[in-house]
């Protein structure tokens, strides 16, 4: 016997539909398939939150100083004349960044290897570049899923019978 399910798929087919649905389940908090590929997809979900849930608080805090360009009340940068030539100010901010100790960092690279990247267009600009933006997943799996699932040992995913499906009558 098989160490997991074919799905009907070869492999190639099999593990670009298994990190399409993981990738969705995790992005939107739940999906619809059938029961064998819900219960594949909850192998794998299962234990990308146990990683996430295992090195959620595994960071330094570090304050760097970054420079940042200096805008005007329109939101454009700032401009000055020196030795005739137009140079853009520059403030000194100090910021308060999350760093990464090595553990959580190989966390982070192993899900970005298995999660596909998602780019969230919002819906009043569709078929515009400009308002699109790229959605890390580890840092949601990280900030938002992790905090939530930290007190459990296991059993992050449920899975929810809703009856054939309409077209071909698959469970």
């Amino acid at each position: 016997m098989a160490g997991y399910r074919k799905l009907g798929r070869n492999s190639s087919q099999r593990k670009a539909l298994l990190r399409n649905q993981v990738t969705n389940l995790l992005y939107h908090g739940k999906i619809v398939t059938t029961e064998a590929k819900a219960k594949e997809i909850r192998r794998i979900a299962e234990s990308m939150i146990a990683l996430a849930v295992k090195e959620k608080d595994n960071y330094d805090t570090v304050t760097v100083t970054t420079k940042v360009a200096r805008k005007d009340k329109d939101g454009k940068r700032v401009k000055e004349v020196v030795d005739g030539k137009k140079v853009t100010v520059y403030d000194n901010v100090e910021k308060t960044i999350k760093k990464d100790r090595p553990s959580r960092l190989h966390a982070r690279k192993q899900m970005m290897k298995y999660l596909y990247p998602i780019t969230e267009v919002p819906s009043e600009a569709a078929g515009r570049k400009r308002n699109t933006k790229e959605i890390n997943l580890s840092d949601k799996l990280f900030n938002e899923i992790a905090p939530k699932y930290a007190n459990r040992n296991g059993g992050y995913t449920r899975i929810v019978k809703i009856g054939p499906r309409k077209g071909d009558a698959a469970l």
